[in-house]
């Protein structure tokens, strides 16, 4: 499985960075949102601090959701998915392959906008950089899945664009939460301890729970 999920990871990336149409868009979206919120908020306030969280990660999950959107959109063309299937692809597999790649697309985004943020609001996010690549990691990993998982279920409605969002934001909103919560920590130059390590149980748990969730309904989503 693990072969067959690598060679799904390395199709899917050359396939996006050959043609870069989702990552341009989404870069665009989130840099454009960035801009415009530089200016309605003051970057020398304090109060900065407490909404940095929320802020990237609500900004991240829409930028996430508009990549994951096509993770099954290519295979559409010549019935590439029914192939796919019939070539005794596990299914795990393709949904592996296809979240590490979305994963990899949703990071590529937070690479370029975390060094804007910074710039543009005048907070370090960088104090912290072993912290802050661990959450990035986990929250993203939980988007890409559960965007993943829903893609496929939505990949053949007419309305996919608008039905993934509403399935999938109120889906990941513990992760979101808990990765708001930490990335507060992070921009204030605290590393978590205490009470606040309860956010980093809810996230691996989350990752957990729903990459075994997504593994094991994805036969039933695909195949069936």
């Amino acid at each position: 499985m693990l072969r067959h999920a690598v060679m799904i990871f390395l199709k899917d990336v050359r396939m996006e960075f050959r043609g870069k149409e989702a990552l341009n868009a989404s870069l665009a979206f989130a840099l454009v949102v960035l801009i415009l919120f530089s200016f309605a908020i003051d970057p020398t306030s304090e109060q900065i601090k407490e909404i940095t969280g929320g802020l990237l990660w609500i900004l991240f999950a829409f930028s996430g959701v508009l990549l994951v959107n096509r993770s099954f959109v290519r295979e559409q063309a010549n019935d590439c998915l029914d192939i796919l299937l019939a070539c005794r692809i596990p299914a795990s597999a393709l949904l592996l392959g296809k979240a590490f790649a979305n994963m990899l697309f949703i990071l590529t985004v937070e690479l370029v906008c975390l060094p804007v943020f910074s710039l543009l609001y005048d907070i370090n996010l960088f104090q912290l950089p072993l912290w802050l690549l661990g959450v990035c990691l986990l929250t993203t990993w939980a988007i890409a899945i559960l965007g993943t998982v829903f893609a496929a279920m939505t990949v053949n409605l007419r309305l996919r664009e608008l039905m993934l969002p509403v399935i999938v934001y109120p889906m990941i909103i513990p992760a979101l939460a808990a990765a708001m919560r930490l990335t507060n920590l992070i921009a204030r130059g605290e590393v978590p301890s205490g009470d606040d390590l309860i956010w980093v149980r809810l996230l691996v748990g989350f990752d957990v729970i729903f990459t075994t969730l997504s593994i094991g309904l994805i036969d039933t989503i695909l195949v069936d």
